[in-house]
C-alpha cells in the first residue's frame, strides 16, 4: 500500500541512520519530498522564502535553492549583465558572515573552466529614475568574464544554465564544509559560531546538473567523503535521479572509514517510487551492489505494459536499454536489436517510433496522448527484446526482502 510524501517524509525522520540514499526518475516528486520533510522537522529552515535568525534545524538543497538566484539581463542596453542573489540567512552567512567568495570561485572553475570567471561585487550605490541614491549592497551580485589566452576578456558573459546550476552548488556546499568542520567541534563552546547548534540534517537533491562523467564522480566522491568526515550527530540524506552519480554514491558509502568511525552500516539505500494512484512507495535497497540502470528501467517497462499506464517517455527508456544493451553486445547501432517486422526490416516501423517518441522538441509532447497502436507496440518491443536477449523478468515474482517497501 502506497504512502503520502508527508508519511514518507516522517520514515526518513525515524530512521536512525547517518545516510540515507535514495534513488528516484526524475517527475517523482523528490523536490516536494524535500519540502515536506522542511515543513515536519520545524518550521525554520534556510531557504528561499524568508530570512531566519539562528537555530535552524535542517539545511537542504533543492530547486528553491537556485531560486535565490536570478538573472539581470539588461534589456535596455544589453551588457551589464548579471546574477542577482536574494539575500537571505543562507546567502548572507555564506558570503558575507564567512567570506567564501574565492572559495567558491575556486572550486566552480574546477568543475566548468578555470577561463570562466565569476567576480562578486562590492557595496556601491546608483540614483534610480526618480534621482534617489539605492544601496547595493556586497555579495548582492556577480558577473561572469572569459579570460582569453592573450590576455583579451570577454566582460558580462551570460553562462549555461548548467553553468549557473554548478555555480549554485558551489555556494551550497561551501557552507556545508563549514558546518561539518563547526560540527565536528565536541564543545559547543569551542566553536566558533553557535548558529548551527541546532542543526539535526540536511537535505541535498539532486546536486548534478550537466556535469560530464569524469566530474560527476569527483563531485559524488567529495560529498560523500564530506558525509563520512562528519563525526557530529548531522544526518543526511541525498536523492538524486542519475544513476551513475547514485552508484558512485553507493560504493563510496559501502567503504568503510575508520578514521573518522564511519561504518558501512551508517548508510542505507533506497529507492523512490511513485505509484499510479498518486501515492508513494520508498523501497529498502539491500544488495551490496549498486543497481543495473538497463535492467531497472526494463523492470519498469514492463510493469507498464502490463498495466496499460503507458506514456510517451517510456520509448525513451526502451532507447536507453536498447543502448545500453547493444553497446555490451558489441553493436555500433542499437537498431540492430529490433525484431523483425513483418517485412523484414529494422529500418521501419519499430526505429522511427523510437526515434520520435524518444527526442520530442517540444516538454509538452512528453505527455502527449499515445494512440493504441502505439501502446501496442511498445508492450510488443518489451516482450520480445525480453525474449530475444534472455533478460530476466521480475513482474509476479514474489515479494522478497529485496522489493519489500518500507
Amino acid at each position: 500500500m502506497g504512502q503520502s510524501l508527508s508519511e514518507i517524509a516522517q520514515s526518513l525522520k525515524d530512521t536512525d541512520k547517518k545516510v540515507q540514499l535514495i534513488y528516484a526518475f526524475n517527475g517523482t516528486g523528490k523536490t516536494r519530498l524535500s519540502r515536506e520533510f522542511k515543513e515536519l522537522i520545524t518550521s525554520k529552515g534556510i531557504d528561499t522564502e524568508e530570512e531566519e535568525e539562528a537555530g535552524v534545524k535542517v539545511l537542504y538543497y533543492n530547486a528553491f535553492t537556485e531560486d535565490l538566484f536570478y538573472w539581470d539581463n539588461d534589456l535596455d542596453g544589453d551588457v551589464a549583465r548579471k546574477l542577482r542573489i536574494q539575500p537571505n540567512n543562507f546567502t548572507n552567512w555564506v558570503l558575507r558572515d564567512q567570506g567564501q567568495g574565492p572559495n567558491i570561485i575556486t572550486n566552480f572553475q574546477h568543475y566548468t573552466s578555470e577561463k570562466l570567471t565569476p567576480r562578486f561585487n562590492e557595496i556601491y550605490t546608483i540614483n534610480d529614475r526618480n534621482d534617489n541614491v539605492i544601496v547595493v549592497e556586497a555579495y548582492s551580485e556577480i558577473t561572469f568574464s572569459i579570460e582569453g589566452g592573450n590576455a583579451e576578456r570577454i566582460e558580462n558573459v551570460k553562462i549555461s544554465k548548467g553553468e549557473e546550476s554548478n555555480l549554485i552548488w558551489c555556494v551550497f556546499n561551501s557552507l556545508l564544509e563549514q558546518v561539518v568542520e563547526v560540527l565536528n567541534i565536541a564543545e559547543p563552546g569551542d566553536r566558533d559560531t553557535a548558529q548551527f547548534d541546532d542543526l539535526k540534517y540536511v537535505f541535498i537533491d539532486d546536486p548534478v546538473s550537466s556535469l560530464d562523467d569524469t566530474h560527476l564522480i569527483e563531485l559524488a566522491v567529495n560529498i560523500a567523503e564530506l558525509i563520512k568526515s562528519s563525526t557530529s550527530e548531522l544526518k543526511f540524506i541525498i536523492t538524486t535521479h542519475n544513476p551513475l552519480f547514485y552508484n558512485v554514491l553507493f560504493n563510496e558509502f559501502n567503504n568503510a572509514e575508520p578514521r573518522y568511525g564511519y561504518k558501512i552500516k551508517h548508510c542505507v539505500k533506497k529507492r523512490l517510487e511513485k505509484l499510479n494512484d498518486g501515492t508513494f512507495n520508498l523501497h529498502i535497497q539491500l544488495k551490496d551492489s549498486p543497481f543495473a540502470y538497463h535492467l531497472f528501467l526494463l523492470n519498469e517497462l514492463e510493469k507498464v505494459a502490463q498495466s496499460g499506464d503507458i506514456q510517451k517517455y517510456h520509448f525513451n527508456f526502451l532507447r536507453n536499454v536498447l543502448e545500453k544493451t547493444s553497446t555490451f553486445l558489441g553493436h555500433n547501432e542499437w537498431k540492430k536489436l529490433l525484431p523483425n517486422e513483418a517485412e523484414g526490416s529494422q529500418d521501419g516501423y519499430y526505429n522511427r517510433i523510437i526515434n520520435l517518441s524518444s527526442h520530442s522538441k517540444f516538454s509538452g509532447e512528453e505527455v502527449s496522448v499515445l494512440t493504441n497502436q502505439e501502446k501496442e507496440v511498445l508492450k510488443h518491443l518489451v516482450k520480445e527484446i525480453t525474449r530475444l536477449y534472455s533478460f530476466k523478468s521480475n513482474i509476479n515474482q514474489p515479494v522478497t526482502e529485496e522489493n519489500v517497501a518500507i
